[in-house]
């Protein structure tokens, strides 16, 4: 039976949270000197001068809106990277407990493990890069509070079964974090449905991919709202700028836009695909529900090189565990793609 109270660290549990001026006050105003705030204004065109809302209501609603939950469920963070730090700080004890990861994934829940002192258990993706049950199942001890699992993986593509993942919530009584960052160009539902039914689930979304707005740094996190108190007691004060909350929530009316995008980006996916298959160097492709593929070739790093020497940047993933000889590609834009290929079918 999942109980948040043993995975919680004990400083966790008696934390007293930093309490902003703007968490004090609640209510309308017009005059406002509780901050310490410049009272002029910014030397910008747009005024920047008051500290933003600490909680991201009105991205919150929106988010209500999108996505069905309640804003009580919903965690909003600087990137989904401080979602996942937020969890190793609430659930972890430094140099005492451990989290399952499973490679290839997403290489910053090594990082945070590594800055928080929490060690990594890895188990690695079995040859069709789904998850390795059994292994996961004898990674798990009495110390291990956290498994991460990327669906659409990264680097891989492919999503993960959901019934391993419903078998890891079903039967672990830590927390199962699912990283969603490239759903919205997969086949697959989202984890989110699944919140009522799993009270260790949570759920990482972000605006970096399919949103476009990676330069903005806005991640999100759905869960349980007593794993969600936990996490917004936890994060600084003032996480998301004035300026990213102002133009996330601008683009959060743009569905329709995005939407698009998505279309195109899977159409430009497989353009891409039936144009690499034609290419003597390329082994194979791997199936991919992300707006990248992964691409097994004869000799990544020298084609790797040359495309940098052509100005087209890609990522060698040639050095990590089960991708030996392969390059990810991001689908870019027509003109982009283009480019990329014209380059490739120059390549000797």
């Amino acid at each position: 039976m999942f109980d948040i109270n043993t995975l919680l660290r004990q400083n966790i549990k008696n934390l007293t949270p930093y309490s902003s001026a703007r968490d004090e006050f609640k209510g309308e105003a017009s005059v406002f000197l509780d901050a310490n705030e410049n009272a002029f204004g910014s030397p910008l065109d747009t005024a920047y001068n008051r500290y933003p809302d600490p909680m991201q209501h009105a991205i919150k609603l929106r988010l209500k809106e999108i996505k069905g939950l309640p804003v009580r469920n919903i965690f909003v963070g600087n990137g989904s990277d401080e979602a996942i730090d937020i969890l190793f700080r609430s659930f972890c004890n430094p140099g005492v407990d451990n989290v399952i990861i499973v490679p290839p994934t997403y290489g910053m829940y090594q990082v945070s493990a590594n800055i928080n002192d929490v060690q990594t258990k890895k188990v690695l993706l079995t040859d069709e890069y789904q998850l390795n049950l059994e292994g996961i199942a004898e990674a798990i001890d009495t110390h291990t509070k956290l498994i991460f699992i990327c669906s659409p993986n990264n680097p891989t593509g492919n999503s993960i079964n959901r019934e391993d993942i419903e078998t890891l919530l079903a039967n672990f009584n830590g927390i199962v974090v699912v990283d969603e960052a490239y759903i919205n160009f997969s086949r697959q539902k989202s984890f989110i449905q699944e919140l009522t039914e799993y009270a260790n689930l949570v759920v990482m979304q972000t605006l970096s991919k399919a949103w476009g707005l990676a330069g903005l740094r806005v991640g999100m996190a759905f869960a349980s709202e007593e794993i969600i108190v936990v996490m917004n007691r936890v994060k600084p004060p003032y996480n998301v700028n004035e300026a990213s909350q102002q133009l996330a929530l601008q683009a959060l009316q743009n569905v329709t836009q995005v939407n698009d995008w998505i279309k195109e980006t899977l159409i430009q996916r497989d353009k891409l695909v039936l144009a690499l298959k034609e290419m003597d160097f390329v082994l194979d492709i791997y199936p991919s529900d992300a707006n990248f593929v992964l691409v097994k070739t004869t000799n990544a790093t020298g084609i790797y090189n040359y495309l940098v020497d052509k100005g087209i940047i890609v990522r060698n993933r040639t050095n990590v565990e089960l991708c030996e000889g392969c390059l990810r590609i991001t689908i870019g834009t027509p003109e982009e793609n283009n480019t990329l290929i014209e380059t490739l079918q120059q390549y000797k």
